[in-house]
């Protein structure tokens, strides 16, 4: 009762009672809150995964314009237009299988055919950095073959000086890939950015693929080779964004028509 009547008319005891009542709650709510934040940790991340896919699916790179320079319309009216339509959509997707160390590196997503995953299409990480190519798909999930793999060449350029060659990995140092058919006239230093090229129907032009660690002459060719540190990081990939190119149906079948051509 003396405490109690000191606290209550006093206003110094009362203050001081007050600011310590404050830290022990103050203390006690933060302990409660990383609990149970630790415990919505999947639904946020979920959360963020979504979120992220949204504004992906709304970036202007994603969208294209229609060619219309030389288009005729006879007898109809239809009124050309300039409306943009869109060309790449983000899929997003766990990684629930992956691997560094072998030769053949593969990694498998918890989304298949029933969520429009296709072979062919490409894979980057939540940074917008290529990781891999789809090989495999049933229903429920899908395979892809990584950047680190043997047969794995995907086209890349230099961004400074816009040359371009393919990716290969020697099976050496994971996050480590060669960059080859890039000419000695070009002009590279250690620390640039190799980028996407946009001459496949997996990216589009400009994702992140890695940067330069060294450039060797080869003394046999006319050519530089190129070693870079990739800019996804392959131990640690857990969600990834699988990306449709709306016109990848397209392309693919003109090219076989033309193969079948003597």
């Amino acid at each position: 009762m003396s405490i109690y009547f000191i606290v209550q008319y006093s206003k110094y005891h009362h203050a001081a009672f007050g600011n310590i009542s404050n830290n022990v709650t103050g203390k006690i709510n933060n302990r409660y809150f990383n609990i149970q934040q630790y415990f919505y940790l999947k639904k946020t991340n979920d959360s963020l995964l979504k979120a992220n896919q949204e504004l992906y699916n709304k970036l202007k790179s994603d969208y294209s314009l229609p060619d219309s320079t030389m288009k005729l319309v006879i007898d109809s009216i239809k009124v050309d237009s300039i409306q943009q339509y869109r060309k790449f959509r983000y899929i997003s997707a766990k990684v629930i299988s992956n691997s560094v160390s072998s030769q053949s590196n593969y990694m498998v997503l918890s989304k298949g055919s029933a969520d429009n995953i296709k072979e062919g299409m490409g894979v980057v990480d939540p940074n917008n950095s290529v990781v891999g190519i789809v090989t495999e798909v049933n229903e429920k999930y899908a395979v892809v073959m990584s950047l680190l793999h043997k047969d794995s060449h995907v086209s890349g350029k230099l961004l400074k000086g816009g040359e371009t060659g393919t990716l290969n990995w020697d099976g050496d140092l994971p996050n480590i890939i060669t960059l080859s058919g890039i000419p000695k006239s070009a002009k590279i230093a250690k620390g640039d950015s190799i980028i996407s090229s946009g001459f496949s129907t997996a990216f589009p032009k400009g994702m992140k693929i890695g940067r330069v660690e060294a450039v060797y002459k080869e003394t046999s060719t006319n050519y530089f080779r190129v070693k870079f540190r990739t800019t996804a990081n392959f131990y640690n990939l857990q969600y990834v964004y699988v990306i449709e190119n709306a016109d990848q149906q397209a392309i693919q079948d003109i090219l076989e028509k033309v193969k079948t051509q003597p």
